[in-house]
């Protein structure tokens, strides 16, 4: 499993030779303009609700690439009215696709469209690949919740927000690792735009006093699991 960064809550998930994207928020995004978004590869994309920040290059991705749009009902219907074809799901539900199981879970934040339309409850993503397991907790809180997942997902890779402000931040991210049982996090939502600007060094430190390991990627860097 091969995890790029594309700044902000954008990621693209490589699974053998099946390519994902996460929440695509590139095109608008200053500090992503050295990634070329007409070149990304896409079989489905995963949108963890409706906020601009997260789904302003969905629809072009998803009708350059033929791309099958993942989330909640109203984001997948939203985009079927759009011509884009979607499989729709809500929380606590789970779909097996051929780059392995998703489980849409849930996540504490809003979700509206630009316009200020509904879109749905926001949630975020285990996916599970044929060796390796993630989460991705798209835009929340800490929430309790985060502490069913261990009974049914021994997680290789969490990935968190850390930005604060809008989502949890660093030391409600610590706790939120602690509860999933993952002590390895690729933290996200962070430094996009002043209100989620963080201290790299702090945030890494404070993970490593809790023995735990925080990685903050370069855009267009990758990880692989």
């Amino acid at each position: 499993m091969k995890i790029t960064f594309y700044g902000h809550a954008s990621l693209g998930i490589q699974i053998n030779n099946i390519n994902l994207l996460v929440d695509p928020f590139i095109s608008a995004n200053p500090k992503a303009e050295a990634v070329n978004v007409n070149e990304l590869k896409a079989d489905y994309i995963l949108v963890t609700h409706a906020h601009q920040d997260h789904i302003v290059d969905v629809e072009t991705i998803a009708k350059r690439t033929g791309a099958v749009v993942i989330s909640n009902f109203e984001i997948v219907s939203h985009y079927e009215k759009l011509g884009v074809e979607g499989h729709p799901m809500n929380l606590g539900g789970k779909w097996g696709f051929e780059f392995g199981t998703v489980k849409y879970v849930n996540a504490i934040h809003t979700s509206s469209f630009p316009d200020g339309s509904y879109g749905g409850q926001p949630g975020g993503f285990i996916i599970e690949g044929e060796h390796k397991n993630i989460y991705i907790a798209g835009d929340t809180a800490l929430t309790y919740d985060m502490k069913l997942i261990p009974l049914q997902t021994k997680l290789d890779l969490a990935i968190l927000p850390i930005g604060d402000n809008f989502t949890m931040g660093i030391d409600d991210a610590i706790i939120a690792s602690d509860f999933v049982e993952c002590d390895k996090v690729l933290g996200y939502h962070y430094d996009t735009f002043g209100y989620i600007e963080i201290d790299h060094e702090l945030a890494k430190r404070k993970f490593f006093e809790k023995d735990k390991d925080l990685m903050l990627l370069e855009i267009g860097a990758f990880i692989e699991l």
